[in-house]
């Protein structure tokens, strides 16, 4: 998928603030408030319908952002929102650093053992506690995979103009 057409999750509104129309949102972006220089967002609803957004303001509090969205203008209308996600085009991000990456430029790479067996494609990542985790779907297995994301223990070599992920991995695992 291209960068123009490929979206990023960057937050999502938790339930609303006050009375006033302001709600409570969870950013994943670090340092919170940097979710706001990435609008226009794009708002998709928990029954998928999506609308642009821009001119959010929001101020950070010990719990969390707390934003203001144009026309919301009370309590209900804001609460309206409630489970509501943040996208942007992934054209939006800056771009990263020399030897860094996001998690979305993994997603759709083959995964492949150091033998060259093939274990599927990256499906997405996720945090834990100890480290990400890496899930890989496919194969010729079939099997869905979780790799723990520790360089270069697990995963050796990731070569985005091959498209692939080198992994230090027993197939049978």
């Amino acid at each position: 998928m291209s960068d123009s057409a490929r979206r990023i999750l960057l937050g999502r509104v938790i339930g609303a603030f006050g009375v006033r129309g302001e709600v409570k949102l969870d950013s994943f972006t670090e340092p919170r408030a940097q979710i706001l220089r990435y609008q226009p967002w794009i708002l998709r609803d928990a029954r998928g319908g999506e609308r642009e957004l821009s001119g959010v303001r929001a101020r950070e509090t010990a719990k969390g952002l707390v934003a203001r969205f144009p026309d919301v203008d009370d309590r209900d209308a804001a609460e309206a929102l409630r489970g509501c996600e943040v996208f942007v085009p992934r054209s939006a991000l800056p771009p990263p650093a020399e030897g860094e990456f996001y998690w979305v430029d993994l997603e759709g790479l083959q995964v492949l053992t150091l033998e060259g067996v093939s274990l599927g494609t990256v499906s997405h990542l996720f945090p834990t506690g100890a480290n990400d985790v890496v899930v890989v779907r496919g194969g010729r297995d079939g099997r869905e995979r979780m790799i723990p994301f520790v360089r270069p223990d697990f995963v050796r070599e990731i070569d985005f103009q091959a498209g692939t992920m080198t992994v230090d991995w027993d197939p049978e695992f």
